[in-house]
């Protein structure tokens, strides 16, 4: 898979992600187009549509949209209106958004709109765990400034954005249709598993880290059984504790939510203007490994 699914706008990244054959679903496609992932990477860093992993600090990043689509389009047959989901190493908190535009999306919309003010009456929920607290206030802060739909969600209690331990999952809202996990486990969590509904999906990626990961489709079915396969290789950061992950990370600066819009103006005039400067060259593509992708994590 190539990195080469950059857009200069949210509806360019979705856009040039379609082309490229990962967003294939209209549902997918309309959930990532009411979520502006700008609002959920730190500012000044790198284009929010470049199909790169970007770091958010203490060790986690936002993934590559490239895997946030082919997670949504694994996950697509069980984030209809209703569902139930949960989002493990929610990070920045985006794909936790894109997953309520798709469970619980406005009233008078079968997709969710950024847009739009009205709530959502569909009664699918969405919780997102991540057990660094900085990003936790982030990720409500970003979830805030996406539209009216998704602040009444969270009013509604409809959409949570928690800190917490995420291989303990999240049983007040079990059983779960769709899990994801967005930090590299060292095997399949068994409490994960067990939250899974009838019916239900888990994806997560499985591998030491920076060894050999494969994103690992967990099914249930009606009957409780439950079956894996191996859909393709990744490399993610991994899913540690917290004491681990800062121990680890060091000092720097995490990512704390969106900049005031003004700032946020600001700042991406001056990153068109150099974008302007170097004309072709931001465009070059990294290669990936045949049926790889770097997810990075959250």
């Amino acid at each position: 898979m190539s990195w080469t699914c950059h857009g200069s706008s949210n509806s360019g990244m979705v856009a040039a992600l379609k082309r490229a054959g990962l967003v294939r679903s209209p549902a997918v496609e309309a959930a990532m187009l009411a979520v502006d992932r700008g609002l959920f990477v730190p500012q000044g860093q790198m284009s929010a549509g470049r199909d790169a992993p970007q770091p958010l600090g203490c060790g986690a990043t936002i993934s590559a949209p490239h895997m946030h689509a082919v997670c949504l389009e694994l996950l697509a047959g069980q984030l209809r209106p209703g569902a139930r989901v949960l989002d493990v190493g929610s990070g920045s908190g985006y794909l936790a958004l894109v997953f309520a535009a798709m469970v619980a999306p406005p009233s008078g919309s079968s997709s969710g709109s950024g847009s739009s003010t009205s709530g959502s009456t569909s009664g699918g929920r969405v919780v997102g765990v991540e057990h660094i607290g900085e990003l936790v206030g982030g990720s409500v802060a970003a979830a805030g400034r996406v539209g009216g739909w998704a602040r009444r969600l969270m009013e509604d209690d409809c959409l949570r954005l928690l800190q917490g331990d995420g291989f303990a999952g999240y049983p007040d809202w079990a059983p779960f249709d769709a899990i994801h996990v967005g930090a590299a486990a060292p095997a399949v969590p068994p409490a994960l598993v067990s939250q899974l509904a009838a019916g239900g999906r888990l994806v997560v990626p499985v591998g030491p880290e920076g060894g050999p990961q494969a994103l690992v489709v967990v099914d249930k079915d009606a009957e409780g059984h439950v079956s894996s396969r191996r859909e393709m290789g990744v490399m993610y950061v991994p899913l540690t504790t917290e004491h681990a992950q800062r121990s680890r990370a060091g000092s720097g600066a995490v990512w704390r939510g969106p900049l005031p819009p003004a700032l946020a103006e600001e700042g991406e005039a001056e990153e068109a203007q150099e974008q302007q400067g170097q004309g072709q060259e931001g465009r070059s593509s990294r290669r990936e490994p045949e049926l790889s992708g770097s997810g990075g994590g959250r």
